[in-house]
């Protein structure tokens, strides 16, 4: 009897197994873009094909399979056309096919511009239908000088040349039901990263009659408005102005505003409607649809069949995926960061380490320690970026410094004796934390400019020089003691004064400043252009050390006076090294705004700065 119920416990867990497994299987598919909704189906983007699921959810199917993107799917008012932006001919074109599936037919013909930078989109972007369904919507930079001054355009389902809707300059539209009325925002900015955005480029929403060719302003907020929709005589957007993008009503005729959605998680994105109401869009890579008139909000549980081609663990070729190198502190080794993993690989011949060999993080700007035996470096492992070290020979797992974080780093830097690493975030403040790991991130200093990687250690590691953005968008330099913990200001501001660089014996600090103004006058538009205003210039950091650029005094000193008598013999003891000087960066405060010395070099356009023991290297570029 113990056999058998021993036998039927084996069975009962393989099948239990079985439906766990195939549960796995058929779970519903993330990253899911661009959706769109007509009766009782969805289309939308993922893996740039185009893929058709029920409103229910369940199992969707393929209609599109070319190695270029598909994006941008539109259902037709009918439902028997869906159009979207493909790149079957290389670059960005509109074309139409049956909402079944089938062939596309190219509608537009127009070289695109691109390939664009991810900020700036796609050309040729479809945005929908007229009313009619009789054409279709899009926008094009065809007429345009910048992705920003692009205009919505409209092109016959059958073909036929393009026509410009008579907006100068537009981002996202849609018409309204009577097809009198254009609802759009002037600004595009749609595939911007910028969060809780409220500068001069945050979009407002206006409403255009065709008829008296003019606009009104129907939305008016400092943060994005975007996605304009246009349902029962309502229009229909979506906006951050509660710190996450949600769904909102406006009405036209008395600018009242509703919210609808109050997701705090992820932000609504791509939303799209249809002339039932009802409004798809992406909310954390799955789709949801709103219902405007039972004011329902549901979500949709679609499975993408494949054949987890690319979940298979294979080996990838990243030699020219490389994003960044740093030499080893002997130069004969390298790191570099490709594909999200962190390679030590020697400049000759040697083993090359995957040192952080993972899948699932993006490790970046990593840093040599002095000894060369560590690796500092950003990853988000966690979650969230955090600062990792990590041994050079990969014997280790990757052990963290920081946590909690909630910003983005940028270019951590060991000091000179491996005690501390200096880094910045987004949000321009610069920090110093033990690379032991053994404290938190003491913040010395914020821009309020931009993000800061302007910073250098001194060769004796106890102080950080760096440049701030002054209120008059002016850089000044500042030096942070790691000792007294305490930040200060070395130069007025009256002039850019930028990329500090310690001598290798801690003498002098040496930075560029924009002190040559030679204005050029132009003699068609009679006005002026400065150009070559950067010289090269240096703090004596010891009052006691001479200027080494200052001109040779030819005067006699006399014999056995100590000093030098033109022939290299300065009478002395023949000792003229720095062997009793310590290793210590010795900054005398008192007085160092005077002493400042100019390296004889002319103004030019220069961009870099690093001191070597014989020399000064520094970039030049040319004019801007």
């Amino acid at each position: 009897m113990n056999q058998i119920c021993s036998s039927m416990t084996a069975r009962l867990v393989v099948g239990l197994s079985a439906l766990l497994l195939a549960a796995q299987a058929m779970a519903d598919t993330q990253l899911l873009r661009f959706p769109d909704v007509h009766g009782e189906r969805v289309v939308f983007s993922y893996g740039g094909d185009l893929w058709s699921a029920p409103i229910d959810g369940g199992a969707a199917w393929r209609l599109t399979a070319h190695p270029g993107l598909e994006l941008f799917p539109k259902f037709s008012p009918d439902g028997r056309w869906i159009a979207f932006t493909g790149q079957y001919g290389g670059d960005e074109q509109v074309y139409v096919m049956a909402s079944s599936g089938g062939e596309p037919e190219q509608l537009t013909w127009y070289p695109a511009v691109g390939p664009l930078p991810p900020r700036c989109g796609y050309d040729n972007q479809v945005y929908g239908w007229t009313p009619e369904g009789d054409a279709v919507v899009f926008r094009s930079q065809r007429d345009a000088w910048g992705s920003s001054t692009a205009r919505l355009f409209t092109v016959p389902r059958r073909g036929g040349m393009p026509e410009a809707l008579p907006m100068p300059v537009s981002g996202a539209g849609t018409f309204t039901d009577d097809g009198e009325h254009v609802f759009y925002s002037p600004l595009f900015r749609d595939f911007r990263t910028w969060k809780r955005y409220e500068g001069g480029w945050a979009q407002d929403l206006w409403l255009f009659d065709l008829d008296a060719d003019e606009a009104r302003q129907i939305t008016d907020h400092e943060r994005t408005e975007r996605d304009p929709m246009w349902i029962d005589g309502q229009g229909y957007f979506v906006s951050d102005r509660d710190g996450t993008l949600n769904l909102y009503r406006v009405d036209p005729d008395s600018g009242e505003i509703e919210q609808l959605t109050s997701h705090d998680e992820f932000d609504v994105r791509w939303a799209s409607a249809d002339s039932a109401g009802r409004i798809v869009y992406e909310l954390g890579g799955r789709l949801r649809v709103f219902d405007t008139r039972e004011r329902a909000d549901s979500g949709i549980e679609i499975t993408v069949p494949d054949d987890g081609i690319n979940r298979r663990e294979r080996v990838v070729d990243v030699s020219d995926q490389i994003h960044s190198a740093r030499l080893s502190p002997t130069g004969k080794r390298v790191l570099f960061e490709a594909r999200g993993d962190l390679f030590n690989v020697p400049v000759g011949e040697g083993v090359a380490r995957n040192l952080t060999n993972r899948s699932s993080a993006h490790d970046r700007e990593a840093d040599w320690s002095p000894d060369g035996e560590r690796i500092v470096f950003v990853s988000d492992a966690g979650g969230e970026e955090e600062l990792y070290i990590v041994p050079t020979d990969g014997s280790e797992a990757p052990r963290a410094l920081t946590s909690g974080n909630q910003t983005r780093f940028y270019d951590p830097r060991f000091s000179p004796e491996g005690e501390h690493v200096a880094v910045s975030d987004k949000d321009g403040y610069v920090y110093v934390v033990a690379a032991d790991g053994d404290g938190e991130l003491e913040r010395v200093a914020r821009d309020d400019g931009w993000r800061n990687r302007d910073y250098v250690w001194s060769p004796d590691g106890r102080w950080l020089a760096f440049s701030l953005t002054e209120d008059s968008g002016l850089r000044a330099l500042h030096l942070y003691s790691v000792e007294e913990e305490e930040t200060r200001r070395l130069s007025e501001g009256l002039f850019s004064e930028y990329q500090p660089a310690f001598s290798p014996d801690g003498d002098f600090l040496y930075f560029l400043a924009d002190r040559e103004f030679a204005p050029q006058i132009s003699g068609r538009e009679w006005n002026y252009a400065t150009n070559r205003t950067t010289g090269i210039y240096g703090f004596i950091l010891d009052a006691s050390v001479d200027n080494p650029f200052a001109p040779e005094d030819a005067e006699e000193k006399g014999i056995g006076t100590g000093e030098d008598n033109g022939n290299g013999d300065n009478g002395g003891n023949g000792d003229n090294g720095d062997n009793g000087k310590d290793s210590e960066t010795r900054i005398d405060f008192e007085g160092l705004s005077k002493r400042i010395v100019r390296v004889p070099v002319e103004a030019g356009n220069y961009m870099a700065l690093s001191v070597a023991d014989n020399g000064i290297l520094f970039g030049e570029s040319d004019a801007f």
